[in-house]
């Protein structure tokens, strides 16, 4: 066994080589002063671009789920959103074996879940149990942290014991995720569908006093909490009494909202937005998501999508800084690989993106695609469109795709756009049933390939076995070399552009409106807000 320090700098992938995980992201105090030392109390009320999908943190997926699930959850481990470094939660150390195939915790004692029932090794093995049977369909990205996942041994009362069938060297940054954080087994013991209702019990700082699904949710703070992360700045509960939370999907009536009092934080402020909030006192919060970055991910046994010429021609045909400088503005960057740049692993493949239609329509011209009289192209009959589908999860989305639209008539493609509803596209996501699917998926960690691109991921793409791929792909897995690691997550972005399964099109980031009364807002590692140390001041 190696010892947590060592183990923990191998495994979470020699970050300061990678490049930043994640921006901080952390503020103190309004424009024009400082706001004095941080006072308990009050209720924040934070306004949501869009409805959580489900109250249940193995379940979440969206951003806007993910800030309320957060907070009621705590993590084996956290990760350092400066450093990338992973620090103690509930786990006070860990223990690896040098084959990434048995972690082991030590837990910390007198940690109790909101129902009052003691944290235990059986709460880490039925948690990770309980995901398995929720499955791939319910929690995409829990069950992919534990892939070949073997069980959970409770060595002793505040010892667990994780072991998986194959080496899984990303497990230990995703013990930090709000996905694989720890619950009571009065939430674990129930069916996916009645995890979703809000009444969800877990040992974090802020409980569930409310929930209504598609409208609002309020947490109250826990009355006795003191076991936080060591990446909190203050030990204790949380200074919140209470947060709540409501759905307000058009962006101008948050920001009015937040303007004029009635809200103190709101999520996706536009670019637009930022002098009418900095006129009343606020100020724009932003930091960049980790992850996999928003793109049109194809599936390669649909339509025109099938060919890889069409797939290739794409990657050329999309003028990203046009994006970013018409919809976006100068907190988000063109995406520049199949990862975002703050991802560990990293690789910087602009030059394979870089924008030029004439590159795109003579690759269209050689593989036999004909434009028509109304300038789009077709093939032995067949019409050289498709649709994309996606849902309003980020507020710009629509505005993106409308004008990568454009972008591709120019070369003699048609896009159609089909907008549904966040769960109507997980349901088809998961049913394969689109020719090209428009998202992202953050995480700290360059894993998230194979999550999103593996045959044992989620495989949007339906692909069979691309070799190169698959091999950079299983290889990460089973390495604690970062620097082989992030060489073979390198191989695999290359490989995600080769054969076309992603056409990224913009880096997302977290843009939070903060009035002049919320101070300490901070981005963890995976840029989504954490409460803990959040405080109001002059109310």
């Amino acid at each position: 066994m190696i010892r947590t320090r060592h183990r923990i700098i191998a495994l979470a992938g020699a970050f300061a080589a990678a490049g930043t995980v994640a921006a901080c992201g952390a503020d103190s105090a309004a424009p024009g002063g400082d706001a004095g030392p941080p006072k308990p109390g009050g209720t924040l009320r934070y306004g949501l671009s869009q409805a959580p999908t489900c109250s249940d943190p193995a379940q979440s997926g969206t951003n806007q789920t993910l800030y309320v699930t957060r907070q009621i959850v705590d993590s084996l481990t956290d990760q350092d959103p400066k450093t990338g470094e992973l620090k103690p939660w509930l786990a006070q150390s860990w223990e690896v074996t040098p084959d990434a195939k048995v972690f082991t915790f030590h837990l910390t004692d007198g940690v109790t879940f909101s129902d009052g029932t003691a944290l235990t090794a059986d709460s880490v093995r039925n948690t990770f149990d309980s995901i398995l049977e929720l499955g791939s369909a319910k929690a995409p990205l829990a069950s992919s942290y534990l892939t070949n996942y073997a069980g959970t041994t409770a060595v002793d009362r505040l010892t667990a014991r994780v072991e998986f069938s194959k080496p899984n060297a990303q497990f230990l940054q995703a013990s930090s995720t709000t996905q694989l954080g720890i619950l009571a087994d009065a939430t674990t013991a129930k069916p996916a569908e009645q995890r979703c209702l809000g009444d969800n019990i877990a040992s974090g700082p802020f409980t569930y006093a409310a929930y209504r699904q598609d409208a609002s949710a309020t947490l109250a703070k826990r009355a006795g909490y003191h076991w936080g992360s060591a990446v909190f700045a203050h030990r204790g509960e949380a200074y919140l009494d209470k947060i709540e939370f409501t759905v307000v999907p058009e962006s101008g009536v948050r920001t009015g909202s937040l303007a004029s009092g009635q809200l103190d934080a709101i999520s996706d402020a536009l670019p637009q937005d930022a002098p009418q909030i900095e006129a009343a006192g606020g100020r724009v919060l932003s930091t960049a998501n980790p992850g996999v970055p928003f793109g049109f991910q194809t599936n390669v046994t649909r339509g025109p999508l099938r060919d890889p010429a069409v797939r290739q021609a794409l990657l050329p045909a999309i003028d990203r800084k046009q994006l970013v400088d018409t919809v976006l503005g100068p907190q988000f960057k063109p995406a520049t690989s199949p990862l975002a740049s703050s991802t560990p692993g990293y690789q910087d493949l602009s030059a394979r993106l870089a924008y030029d239609p004439a590159k795109a329509r003579g690759i269209l011209d050689q593989a036999g695609w004909v434009p028509g009289g109304d300038g789009i192209r077709a093939k032995d009959g067949v019409r050289l469109s498709f649709s994309v589908l996606f849902s309003q999860v980020f507020a710009g989305n629509q505005a993106i795709i409308e004008l990568v639209q454009q972008q591709l008539r120019q070369i003699g493609v048609e896009l159609k756009l089909d907008l549904v509803s966040a769960a109507e596209s997980t349901a088809r996501q998961n049913a394969k049933d689109f020719d090209a699917s428009y998202g992202n998926t953050t995480r700290a960690d360059g894993d998230i390939l194979r999550t999103s691109f593996g045959l044992d991921g989620r495989n949007l793409n339906a692909r069979g076995p691309i070799p190169a791929l698959d091999d950079a792909l299983n290889g990460q897995l089973s390495t604690v070399d970062p620097a082989v690691r992030n060489g073979l997550i390198q191989t695999a972005q290359q490989q995600v552009l080769d054969a076309g399964l992603l056409v990224p099109t913009v880096e997302l980031s977290q843009a939070i409106g903060a009035g002049g009364t919320a101070q300490d807002l901070k981005f963890e590692a995976s840029a989504r807000l954490q409460f803990f140390d959040t405080w109001l001041s002059g109310r």
